[in-house]
C-alpha cells in the first residue's frame, strides 16, 4: 500500500541549534498547504539497529538489562546501538552490537523491519534483525552502562506477560520481539 500523499507541505530549510557527537537539534522552517510558514524543532539522529538473538532452541532470546539515565532505572532490552560509525552498513552495526553486548555472533541474519522511533520530534530510524545460529565470541563492552549490564535469557512465550506486567517497556524491543515472533510463527516454531 503506497503512503498517502504528502500534500503541499514544503521544507524550506533548517538551522542548527545544538550539535553533539551523534545528534543535532535543528529548527526547521516549513510552509503548510495554505502558505503559512512555521517552524518545528527536530532531533537529527544517525539511526540505530536492534537485534533479536534467537537461541538455538528456537524458543528463547538473549536480552540485556542496562541502566538508562533518562528513566533512572534498569531496562530490559534486546541488544541495540546507534549507527555512529560513518559508512557502516546497518547489518554490520548489528553484528558489532551483538558481539559487544552479549558476546555472540550469528551465522544467519534476517532483517525483520524498519521503523521511525518517534516521528513527532526525531528522524531516527531503527533497523531490526533476527540473529540465528549463535556462537560465543569475546564480549567487549562500550561505556559505563554496558560495563554494568546483565544478559538475560527470556522465553519468547513470556514476552507479552512481561509487557503487561510493566517489565518490558522499551518500544524498540517490543517491536523487534513482535516482528520476530511473527516470523517464527510462520515457520511453525514460535512460543
Amino acid at each position: 500500500m503506497p503512503p498517502p500523499e504528502q500534500g503541499d507541505f514544503r521544507f524550506i530549510g533548517e538551522r542548527d541549534r545544538f550539535r553533539s557527537s551523534f545528534i543535532r537539534l535543528v529548527t526547521a522552517t516549513l510552509v503548510d498547504p495554505k502558505g503559512f510558514t512555521f517552524e518545528r524543532d527536530i532531533v537529527r539522529h544517525p539511526g540505530a539497529v536492534c537485534v533479536v538473538p534467537l537461541e538455538n532452541d528456537g524458543r528463547h532470546v538473549m536480552m540485556v538489562r542496562q541502566y538508562r539515565a533518562p528513566l533512572d532505572r534498569y531496562v530490559l532490552e534486546v541488544p541495540a546501538g546507534k549507527r555512529d560509525v560513518f559508512g557502516e552498513a546497518p547489518e554490520q552495526t548489528a553484528r558489532r552490537e551483538l558481539a559487544e553486548e552479549v558476546g555472540r555472533k550469528a551465522s544467519t541474519w534476517s532483517e525483520l523491519g524498519r521503523f521511525s522511533n518517534s516521528p513527532g520530534f526525531t528522524d531516527e530510524e531503527t533497523v531490526c534483525y533476527l540473529a540465528e545460529d549463535l556462537a560465543v565470541v569475546e564480549r567487549v563492552t562500550q561505556g559505563v552502562e554496558e560495563d554494568h549490564m546483565t544478559i538475560e535469557r527470556v522465553a519468547l512465550g513470556e514476552i507479552w506477560d512481561l509487557l503487561s506486567l510493566g517489565v518490558l517497556v522499551d518500544a524498540k524491543s517490543i517491536i523487534a520481539l513482535a516482528l520476530a515472533e511473527r516470523v517464527l510463527s510462520h515457520r511453525g516454531f514460535a512460543s
